[in-house]
C-alpha cells in the first residue's frame, strides 16, 4: 500500500466543481461563532459537491482569513449566502417545497440510521449554534429533526463533526442506495 501523491488524486479545478451535478443538499449554520468550525462545513461541502450553505444571524462570511484556514479554498467552490434570520431562510426553503430538518436533540427527532432519502429530493439541514443548538423557533419550523445517536456521557458533538456526520450518512443515502 502507497499513499496517493495530490496528482493522483483527480482533483476537480473551480470550474469543473462549479459544473459539476451538486449533491442535493443545503446546509444552513445558524449562530455559528467558531471561525474554525465555518471552514471546516465549507470543507466538508466541497469534498460531497454540496449544492449550498446558508450563513444566518453571526455566522461569520467569507472572505475571512480563518475561516480560510480550515476552508482551505472550499469558500471559492461551494455556492454560499448570508441571511441575517434563520427563520426567513427557512420559511423560503419550505416555500419551494425543500423539506427541512433540524440536526438537534428534540422530541420525536428521527435518528440518523432511521432517516430515509428520497432520490432527487433537496434537503436543508440546520445546524445551530455551539453551545445553544437550533434555536428553538427554528426547530418549529422545521419539518422534522434529526438526531446523531451518542452512547457516551456528552451527548454533544462540534458543530462541524455533527456536519461531517450527517452529510456524510445523506451523501452515501442519495448516491449509494437503491
Amino acid at each position: 500500500m502507497r499513499k496517493l501523491e495530490n496528482s493522483e488524486l483527480d482533483r476537480k479545478s473551480i470550474d469543473s466543481f462549479k459544473a459539476s451535478e451538486k449533491t442535493p443538499l443545503i446546509l444552513i449554520l445558524d449562530d455559528i461563532r467558531s471561525l474554525h468550525n465555518i471552514g471546516s462545513v465549507f470543507r466538508t461541502a466541497d469534498a460531497f459537491l454540496i449544492e449550498k450553505i446558508y450563513l444566518c444571524g453571526i455566522t461569520a462570511t467569507p472572505p475571512n482569513k480563518e475561516i480560510h484556514k480550515t476552508a482551505l479554498g472550499a469558500t471559492e467552490t461551494v455556492a454560499w449566502e448570508h441571511a441575517e434570520n434563520v427563520l426567513d431562510v427557512i420559511q423560503k426553503l419550505k416555500a419551494e417545497k425543500i423539506p427541512t430538518f433540524a440536526i438537534e436533540q428534540v422530541e420525536h427527532a428521527i435518528f440518523l440510521q432511521d432517516f430515509e432519502v428520497k432520490k432527487n429530493q433537496k434537503y436543508a439541514l440546520v445546524f445551530g449554534n455551539e453551545v445553544f443548538g437550533v434555536a428553538q423557533e427554528a426547530v418549529a419550523l422545521c419539518d422534522g429533526a434529526i438526531e446523531i445517536p451518542q452512547l457516551g456521557t456528552k451527548h454533544s458533538l462540534n458543530i462541524s463533526v455533527s456536519a461531517g456526520i450527517v452529510v456524510w450518512d445523506l451523501f452515501k443515502k442519495l448516491h449509494f442506495t437503491l
